[in-house]
């Protein structure tokens, strides 16, 4: 075949051509990165010097014999070197990497040849090679070895960091013992809610996914996510391991477990077997009524992009941002079903505090068990309504849902209102007022056990029992911290009185300069 004038459009031909022709033409591909001042050392036993070089790249061996450098095509343009590099480390140790963005393709050298047979049997099989989302092509090099001098941007800060790191983590490996199909997630500094169905679309996107469990441990949500094989595992580990699912939290930490297999039994919130569908969900009634034709199909999410950042560098300010978590309704609650004899302004601000700072809050005029409450962000919304929509609150169940409002207006002069309208922007009682605050890494579900900090440390545990006694609640338990005595547990008879006394007693005067401040415990007495 006539080799085309213009060698960009030549390498852009090879792409469109079915693998066995390319395999062909991989002379001419080759070339290109002759142009880029890189040296490509030949099999032969020619002297390594420029002039035998040239020679060489224009009778290269056969495309089919096994060298140690391995050659990428159709690379994205914007791909980094630690991206080519985390194809190579599941298969062996990366001693060279060589990126040609201009020209879509990349070399990279792996430490012994059959590292490199591993790597092009591997994506020759059926599982295709992919960079930022799309398919790359993965074959043997005409070449035995990379040679790069320090002009060229081979040798760049990037290119060694990516290198380096790729051997870190080798190193890692080799302590932690050999990797399995099945994964270990912890996720820590959870502000947020993570779901089974978000780990889902995260992990989803570097391979298939067969199984998922999650579970909590040591009051931490973790999961075991299983994947068809090794080296999708560790590459799911490699590209995922540290990363934020948001802003500055939601971290993912990953290990391999030493479980070689998962044993799932029910499809539902918590588990699932997506290799396996129809597994019973656990639930008796959802069960039945799958059995009679009803809706058993579990529909998953809908896929989202992955930023294109290595592992080894941080995802930026977006983080990994999931379509299915952001809460493009805004900042603004719906919460119906109040109890209207009970519930003020004030109360709501409270309690939906616990989980974000509440800008806002108005009661309807003309419908009392109906509010609307602004929080400062959407996600403190989300937050919020994940944790209290349905909970009894002075004898009903709120419900609680994203309103179409933008945000909260406060009355116009001579409009009655009758103070069920309250703007609380300015209150010194917001709990996440200072970016990064530690308070968020104590957000937990309403619960009988109360935290309370704030503590003066001449006031004993029977002035702050008979506080609440005082105020109508029954303290079942109390203890105050071993290690510091200005924070206690005190438990109530259930999750609902334990919300009332959260309402009433946040903020309660223990002394002349000191106030309680109260919000649910992760643990019991």
């Amino acid at each position: 075949m006539k080799r085309p004038a213009s060698e960009v459009l030549y390498a852009y031909t090879l792409l469109q051509q079915p693998l066995a022709i390319m395999d062909v033409m991989q002379r001419g591909s080759e070339e290109l990165a002759m142009s880029n001042g890189a040296v490509l050392s030949p099999q032969s036993n020619h002297a390594d010097n420029n002039n035998d070089a040239k020679k060489v790249k224009l009778e290269p061996r056969s495309p089919a014999k096994p060298s140690r450098v391995v050659h990428i095509r159709n690379i994205p343009n914007d791909v980094t070197e630690a991206e080519i590099v985390h194809l190579g480390i599941p298969f062996g140790r990366v001693t060279n990497v060589l990126v040609l963005k201009g020209k879509n393709q990349a070399f990279l050298e792996m430490a012994d040849e059959g590292a490199a047979i591993s790597m092009v049997n591997y994506f020759s099989s059926g599982t295709s090679a992919q960079l930022r989302g799309r398919n790359v092509f993965v074959q043997y090099s005409n070449h035995v070895a990379l040679k790069t001098d320090q002009s060229h941007s081979n040798a760049s800060a990037a290119a060694q960091a990516a290198l380096q790191a790729a051997q870190a983590l080798a190193g890692q490996t080799e302590t932690q013992g050999g990797p399995n199909t099945v994964l270990r997630v912890i996720v820590e500094h959870m502000v947020y809610p993570v779901t089974l169905d978000v780990l889902f679309q995260i992990f989803s996107k570097v391979g298939r996914v067969l199984k998922i469990v999650t579970f909590t441990k040591n009051n931490t949500f973790q999961a075991l996510i299983q994947y068809p094989d090794v080296v999708t595992a560790q590459a799911a580990k490699l590209t995922l391991d540290g990363q934020n699912i948001y802003n500055s939290c939601c971290t993912l930490r990953i290990e391999y477990s030493k479980l070689s297999s998962l044993n799932v039994k029910y499809n539902n919130d918590k588990s699932r077997d997506y290799t396996n569908p129809t597994l019973p969900t656990g639930d008796h009634n959802l069960d039945a009524f799958a059995m009679t034709g009803g809706g058993a199909d579990f529909i998953l999410p809908s896929g989202f992009s992955l930023p294109g950042g290595s592992a080894s560098a941080a995802l930026g300010p977006a983080a990994l941002r999931l379509s299915g978590q952001q809460c493009s309704s805004g900042a603004v609650l719906l919460v119906s079903n109040l109890n209207e004899e009970m519930v003020t302004p004030d109360a709501l601000f409270t309690l939906f505090g616990v989980y974000g700072d509440v800008h806002r809050v108005k009661i309807l005029f003309n419908k009392k068990d109906t509010a609307l409450i602004q929080m400062a962000e959407p996600h403190q919304a989300q937050l919020a309504m994940t944790h209290l929509d349905k909970l009894k609150l002075y004898g009903k169940q709120l419900r609680a849902m994203p309103s179409k409002h933008q945000g909260v207006q406060m009355p116009k002069e001579g409009q009655p209102d009758a103070g069920l309208t309250k703007d609380f922007i300015n209150s010194a009682l917001h709990r996440f007022k200072k970016p990064g605050s530690k308070n968020y890494q104590n957000i937990y579900p309403p619960s009988s056990t109360l935290h309370l900090s704030n503590i003066p440390p001449n006031v004993t545990e029977e002035e702050i029992k008979n506080a609440f006694t005082a105020a109508n609640f029954a303290p079942q338990a109390f203890k105050f911290f071993p290690k510091d005595r200005k924070m206690a547990l005190i438990q109530l008879g259930s999750v609902e009185e334990a919300v009332a006394a959260l309402i009433k007693m946040h903020n309660y005067q223990l002394s002349d300069s000191s106030h309680l401040r109260v919000s649910f415990s992760k643990s019991t007495i």
